[in-house]
């Protein structure tokens, strides 16, 4: 059995910086020479299997099983959501819907600084808090392409909304399994969600008018911009001080939606914003049933969720409910019972395969329910949009799988953990860092809920060290961690693919990316002054 270590070298901060090598790797080859994301993952890859094998001393067969299940968790759930959710959107593009769609937002305001507070800030917290996984980066991005944004900005803006929303996707996933693997109450980690992220919440709608026209946008568009942050922040930081965060994000997301949509009856800046090239929005001239029914995918795909969420659908695939024989757990070779962690656990690394509970298949059925309730749609429009799809996301799938056998073969090496120690390490200045490592954790995975998993309980364990509150050490790892998305090589590779840039994810990258790390300092330095304002 192999021992994992977070400091082989002998220097926990030698250590950690060798285990960093394949991060700075990636960084370099997408942002400095400027590589297609898979050329770029492929190299950041070699260099982190050497890192494991030879700096870490992780057997070959560990990293083998690593490996795989990355490769199988990027093929299942992953691809499986991703492809699912574009698909629903370009059968909403071929049956004629998504021009209504078109227009009744365009009805609302043909201002694009208007409709992106309603698409990508409103609307995608809405599907985060319903789907997550990328599904509201994927439908927003092209969503606004449709609008007539440019797709290098329609992606950017959708990754950077989504900060907002990444961590309560869902159903709240991520602050759950925070508390979980933290000890701590999930009402307790949601209040120190308010608490620390809701100031960065606060910031984002005036930070997307801003990005897409400058201080003479907020001037001409703050009584919506207003508006937006004062119903969404306060429905969000309502509902998780008092609920819990399962509805953080359905409810906020709704709420800012239906006050624009007011709004928008008595409201419009005097100026219509559009970008240079963009085309004029259709006139609005759809009645109400035909609205409704063109929005209905996504009404199908939310109440389809939903039922997927619920406790009473989830034990029924529980360990010992009726259909638990429907739930798959695949040992991985190399791992299971071949690794034990520095704290003495022996790793039970398996592989999930769930294919009736899965969120994908919670949208291949909103897939089969459009279909069925859509005359226009013959079988052949069906598999061609299917193809279409698969055609398009291939790129992206494949950069995912690469950075998850990545991110496998980091955690399992030890080198996750070998980085969040040497940072643990600073003792009372870490609350001002502690956001970093989950920033460092989301960029390794792509997955607020796997950094909480990773982290979290290291988190806890310098919290008691230093004495501070630990729900605000959690809590500021899941912050962190939401501004890591807006960069995340899995985000990114979904909103390439989203909008036709699949090998273009530099740019990508490069555009998003001084907003990632201007989040993450609001974060560090907020959560660091709450920290000693809270001792």
């Amino acid at each position: 059995m192999w021992m994992q270590t977070t400091d082989p070298l002998g220097s926990l901060a030698l250590s950690a910086l060798v285990a960093a090598i394949p991060i700075i790797v990636f960084l370099v080859a997408l942002v400095g020479l400027r590589l297609s994301g898979i050329l770029a993952g492929l190299i950041a890859l070699v260099a982190q299997l050497l890192v494991a094998a030879l700096g870490f001393g992780m057997p070959l067969t560990a990293v083998g099983g690593a490996g795989l299940l990355g490769l199988l968790t990027a093929v299942w759930p992953i691809a499986y959501i991703i492809v699912m959710a574009v698909w629903l959107y370009k059968l909403a593009v071929a049956s004629g819907r998504f021009d209504v769609i078109r227009s009744s937002i365009g009805g609302i305001s043909k201002d694009q600084r208007i409709q992106v507070l309603l698409i990508s800030f409103s609307f995608g917290a809405f599907l985060e808090g319903a789907a997550g996984f990328g599904v509201p980066i994927a439908i927003c991005a092209a969503l606004l392409v449709q609008l007539g944004f440019r797709p290098l900005r329609a992606a950017m803006i959708s990754l950077v909304a989504n900060a907002a929303a990444g961590a309560y996707g869902a159903i709240g996933i991520p602050v759950i399994v925070g508390a979980q693997v933290s000890g701590l109450e999930v009402q307790e980690l949601s209040r120190a969600m308010v608490l620390v992220l809701q100031p960065l919440t606060l910031l984002i709608p005036f930070l997307l008018v801003v990005i897409l026209d400058g201080f003479r946008g907020l001037r001409e568009t703050w009584p919506a911009t207003l508006l937006v942050t004062i119903v969404f922040s306060g429905v969000q930081a309502g509902v998780l001080w008092f609920l819990g965060p399962e509805l953080a994000d359905l409810g906020a997301g709704l709420a800012a939606m239906v006050a624009l949509f007011l709004l928008g009856r008595v409201w419009q800046p005097r100026r219509v914003h559009r970008e240079v090239g963009a085309p004029e929005p259709e006139p609005h001239s759809a009645n109400v049933r035909e609205v409704i029914a063109a929005w209905s995918p996504f009404y199908i795909l939310t109440a389809v969720i939903l039922v997927w969420s619920l406790p009473v659908f989830k034990n029924l695939f529980a360990a010992g409910g009726p259909l638990a024989a429907l739930v798959f757990a695949v040992p991985m070779p190399g791992l299971t019972g071949s690794v034990q962690t520095p704290g003495g656990d022996v790793v039970t690394a398996t592989w999930g395969f769930t294919p009736i509970n899965a969120t994908g298949t919670a949208i291949l059925l909103a897939v089969i329910v459009s279909f069925w309730t859509t005359p226009r749609l013959r079988a052949a429009d069906l598999v061609w949009t299917l193809v279409e799809t698969v055609r398009g996301l291939w790129r992206a799938l494949l950069l995912i799988a690469i950075i998850l056998v990545l991110a496998n073969v980091a955690n399992y090496s030890g080198g996750s953990a070998s980085m969040g120690t040497a940072l643990a390490a600073v003792g009372p200045l870490f609350p001002l860092l502690a956001p970093i490592i989950g920033w460092i954790g989301v960029f390794l995975t792509g997955s607020v809920v796997n950094n909480n998993t990773l982290f979290a309980p290291l988190q806890v364990a310098t919290a008691e060290q230093i004495s501070v509150d630990p729900g605000l050490l959690v809590a500021a790892n899941t912050a962190g961690g939401t501004a890591a998305k807006v960069i995340s090589p899995q985000s990114i590779a979904i909103a390439a693919g989203a909008v036709g840039l699949a090998g273009r994810e530099s740019e990508i990258l490069r555009a998003s990316l001084w907003y990632s790390l201007g989040m993450l300092a609001v974060v560090c330095l907020w959560g660091g002054l709450l920290s000693a304002l809270l001792l």
